[in-house]
């Protein structure tokens, strides 16, 4: 996040590869206008919005919407008291590992069954020892490309020997990689939590039904949401365009959505307005779902295309390895012939202008024991990958994904 403003070295073209910012997309970007052009135009809406406190829970029309919404969309049965809405989904994150793991009566944990997972997890713990982490199997799909696949026996073996799990959480699609987790996936998952009684936590930031960045060609099966009264699912305005309104939705049973307001209520009084005032409306007419699958999808689809375009032609020759994009905004490259780690190609990249991400940040969870809750600091990717933000100017994306090759090609064994 400090890469997303801090100045690169002096006279250095930028090629903002590393961040999470998502594209501008002009027909998106219109509609939020319009409706602030009417919220502004509408006697003092804009003033009632933006000076007043809505409910530590939300705002009550927004909420609203919703409920009507995944209620007629999925058939789910939603009332008020399944959401709750937060400073984005990363602060519900924080509350929610928080709230579910603490002391009491004993130390509890939060397991991820597929890492590499999303860096913004990996120092949410209070507690340092919070978070296990299990790896992931790689499958080749050939040409360069692999899929990871979760490993769902190694997961029922690890939580019937450790009840101090308290819940398991995955992303869908999955920041960093772009897997999207199949609906069996998720339904064994969702079984294994269940036959624990513990809650399954999916992070659906990129996810059905907004902003859908989900291509469903290349994935087993269509990637529906899917919730239940043992779910905890996170949602975000940020991926369609409204990242800096910090607008989380999280739907989940009553009794975990009325901790979350409390915590609002403590931590901040209560959420942010204004993302909420101007979604509503669009979320009621199902505009924003439209927008998303319509407009939002099918413009990440061709810079994806172009990305793994500009990329192979970028790295011909070279021993390298790509995860399949069935989702998300990014490009995860795995280096076989780097003869260091990412961190370092990270800062000889910095040198030139090209800021990534680099791939052991992504590889984190306890460090005590023996057996599978440490298996992950031997997965074969760990120091070899990187993840790439392909929603930048295509041009952009050509030119660091250039360079990124150059500078690795010096790296090499």
């Amino acid at each position: 996040m400090d890469d997303l403003g801090r100045p690169l070295p002096e006279g250095v073209k930028p090629y903002r590869l590393g961040g999470g910012n998502p594209a501008r997309i002009p027909g998106v970007e219109r509609a939020y206008r319009k409706v602030t052009e009417r919220l502004l135009a509408n006697g003092d809406a804009f003033e009632i919005a933006i000076s007043q406190y809505d409910p530590p829970q939300g705002r009550l029309r927004f909420i609203e919407a919703l409920v009507s919404f995944f209620n007629r969309e999925y058939g789910w049965n939603l009332g008020p008291g399944n959401i709750a809405i937060t400073n984005g989904s990363q602060s519900a994150f924080f509350f929610l590992f928080n709230l579910l793991s603490g002391d009491a009566p004993e130390r509890k944990t939060i397991l991820f069954p597929l890492v590499p997972e999303y860096i913004g997890y990996a120092d949410q713990g209070i507690d340092p020892d919070t978070f296990v982490t299990l790896p992931s199997r790689v499958e080749s799909l050939g040409d360069h490309e692999f899929k990871y696949r979760l490993d769902a026996e190694l997961v029922r073996e690890y939580v019937a020997k450790h009840p101090e799990v308290a819940a398991i959480c995955v992303s869908r699609p999955t920041n960093p990689t772009g897997n999207v987790l199949t609906n069996e996936e998720i339904a064994e998952l969702s079984a294994i939590a269940a036959g624990r009684g513990i809650p399954l936590m999916v992070d659906n930031a990129y996810g059905m039904p907004f902003p859908d960045i989900i291509f469903p060609e290349l994935i087993e099966g269509t990637p529906a949401p899917a919730w239940n009264e043992n779910t905890i699912l996170s949602m975000s305005l940020s991926k369609i365009g409204m990242p800096a309104l910090r607008t989380g939705i999280v739907v989940a049973n009553e009794k975990i959505i009325s901790a979350l307001a409390a915590l609002n209520s403590v931590v901040s009084l209560a959420s942010g307005s204004l993302g909420q005032v101007i979604a509503e409306g669009l979320v009621s007419s199902g505009e924003l779902k439209r927008l998303a699958t319509d407009t939002v999808q099918p413009f990440y689809r061709e810079r994806s295309h172009a990305a793994l375009s500009f990329l192979r032609e970028a790295m011909e020759g070279r021993d390298y390895l790509y995860h399949r994009i069935e989702g998300a905004m990014f490009l995860w490259l795995c280096f076989n012939d780097l003869s260091c780690g990412t961190d370092e190609l990270y800062r000889r990249l910095k040198e030139r202008g090209v800021v990534v991400v680099p791939g052991e940040y992504f590889f984190f969870g306890t460090e005590k024991g023996t057996g599978a809750e440490t298996a992950w600091k031997d997965h074969d990717h760990r120091r070899r990958c990187v993840r790439i933000n392909y929603a930048r100017p295509e041009e952009e994306v050509r030119e660091g994904l250039r360079i990124i090759a150059e500078v690795s090609a010096s790296l090499r064994r």
